[in-house]
C-alpha cells in the first residue's frame, strides 16, 4: 500500500519559538517560510524527503533523549559540530560513531531543545 502521507512536521512546544531562529537558519541553513510569532516554520528547500516518525523508549547510548533528529551530509557533519561548539551551544552527547551505522552528536538549542545531528555512514 502506498501511504497518503506527504510530509511530517514536528511541532516542538517552547515558550519563545523565535529564540532558536539563528540555530535553524544560520547554523543549519534552513529557510523560514512562515513566522506568525507563536509558530515559526523552518524548512530545507529542494530536498526530497521521506516522511518518518521515530518512536523510542529512551536512548541507550546518550545521557538524554533527543526531541528531534536531523540528518546532514557527511562532509558537513564535523564542520557543523565545530560550529556548534564555537557558537557556545551545549553539546549534551559528543560526536560518536554508533554501532548501528550512524555518527552523531546531541546539541541543546538556545531554546532548550535537544537535537540529534547525525550522518549515516558505513561501519
Amino acid at each position: 500500500m502506498t501511504s497518503p502521507v506527504r510530509r511530517i512536521i514536528a511541532d516542538v512546544a517552547m515558550t519563545d519559538p523565535t529564540a532558536d531562529r539563528a540555530f535553524w537558519t544560520d547554523l543549519l541553513g534552513l529557510d523560514t517560510p512562515m513566522d506568525q510569532g507563536w509558530v515559526v516554520n523552518h524548512s530545507a528547500t529542494g530536498v526530497a524527503q521521506i516522511p518518518q516518525v521515530q518512536l523510542l523508549t529512551h536512548d541507550t547510548s546518550a545521557p538524554v533523549d533527543p526531541v528531534l533528529s536531523v540528518a546532514v551530509e557527511p562532509a558537513e557533519h564535523e564542520p557543523l559540530y565545530r560550529r556548534m561548539i564555537d557558537a557556545g551551544l551545549e553539546i549534551v552527547h559528543p560526536l560518536t560513531t554508533e554501532p548501528w551505522g550512524v555518527r552523531r552528536f546531541f546539541v541543546r538549542t538556545p531554546g532548550g531543545v535537544v537535537v540529534n545531528i547525525l550522518e549515516h555512514h558505513d561501519a
